[in-house]
């Protein structure tokens, strides 16, 4: 159900991490003397990375200098929102976030991004995002007006959800060093999101830190690995939108909507002015009860405008526009990661990672395959 989803055009917290677990290792122990005496001796054939030459000859082994990988990216998080303004056909927007309370939301994403990628120089590997998605906002939230104590309660709730498609565009950087198959990696990108019921794309930074450690079998050029790690996520809070009147639900529906908030408006000022008048003279003077008593009338004042020009804009429906805006913020920064990658050769590696331990939870799947240059 689409009821009230202008309160719900959120920003996706779309995150593309598309890191692959590749590095510059430097050879080390007595038992792998051979590899390193190897690798000193031989000629580096590629272009990149700046300084292969220089570290090869110094027992580091390197990957393949550039690659492609295609990943699967799920994921769900919480978010808080905040700093509710709603307006219909551009006039004045109206300040519901004392009257509109979300309970929760909860944004969901489901992606598929392409990142290419080049180790320019030994330690640091860089990267572009190219991504299409499939994201949804569902969210609970109240109506809260003050009673005849005033006091504000929710006195009904509603939920929502709402779909959207959604292309991402970023790059980002990944420096790191390895020693004797261990390995630190410090993962971080930057995307552009754009989504259709928004007016400008958003932007998002991703921090994500990994220690882990690669087996080798056998075949040298064969290898799995297993890291843990973190992953901070942090956006642009705020966020603006439009939306034709029609679409937030059908106009008889919100009619009777707003014909309910007529009287709920009017019940509320009839309770503030009874709780007012039930105060003596010296309570009337008190601060905090002077305080209360203009935040009711000016939250009621305000939600009254919204539905008087609701509905007038209703008369007019197919033509009419919401224009919103609001703050949003992830609920955590941070959760914890857990991920592993099979080389299956030089050229061909597949990995799996998780986060979780926080509001968030996520899954990438990736396959990559690696070339020269």
């Amino acid at each position: 159900m689409r009821n009230l989803s202008l309160f719900v055009l959120i920003s996706i917290l779309l995150v593309n991490q598309a890191w692959s677990q590749v590095y510059s290792d430097k050879v080390a122990g007595k038992k792998n003397q051979e590899q390193a005496d190897s690798l000193k001796k031989s000629e580096y054939p590629y272009f990149l990375p700046i300084w292969g030459k220089k570290v090869t000859q110094k027992g580091f082994g390197l990957p393949l200098p550039a690659g492609l990988s295609l990943n699967y990216f799920a994921q769900e998080s919480d978010l808080i929102i905040d700093d509710l303004l709603v307006g219909f056909n551009n006039g004045p927007q109206y300040d519901l976030g004392e009257i509109i309370r979300f309970n929760s939301a909860v944004s969901t994403a489901n992606s598929l991004n392409l990142r290419p990628d080049f180790w320019i120089f030994p330690f640091l590997n860089v990267y572009g995002i190219f991504a299409k998605a499939k994201t949804s906002t569902a969210i609970d939230a109240g109506l809260w007006l003050p009673d005849t104590a005033n006091v504000w309660n929710e006195i009904t709730t509603f939920s929502s959800k709402a779909d959207f498609d959604a292309v991402t565009a970023g790059f980002g950087l990944t420096p790191t060093v390895g020693m004797a198959g261990y390995f630190l990696a410090l993962d971080m990108n930057m995307a552009w999101t754009s989504i259709s019921a928004l007016d400008k794309p958003v932007f998002s930074f991703v921090f994500g830190p990994r220690l882990g450690k690669s087996i080798k079998f056998k075949n040298e050029n064969r290898n799995i690995a297993f890291w843990v790690g973190g992953f901070r996520v942090s956006m642009t809070s705020g966020t603006k939108g439009s939306l034709n009147l029609a679409e937030v639900m059908p106009v008889d529906e919100l009619q009777g909507k707003v014909d309910d908030g007529f009287a709920k408006v009017d019940e509320a000022e009839t309770n503030v002015t009874a709780w007012w008048e039930g105060l003596t003279p010296q309570e009337q003077m008190n601060p905090v009860n002077k305080a209360k008593y203009e935040t009711a009338n000016r939250t009621i004042d305000a939600f009254g405008n919204l539905l008087t020009t609701v509905d007038g804009a209703l008369s007019t429906a197919s033509t009419s526009t919401v224009q919103y805006s609001l703050t949003k913020t992830p609920k955590d920064m941070w959760n914890f990661l857990i991920g592993s990658q099979f080389q299956l050769n030089r050229h061909l590696m597949c990995r799996a990672e998780y986060g979780f331990l926080s509001s968030r939870q996520q899954l990438t799947l990736g396959l990559q395959y690696r070339f020269g240059l």
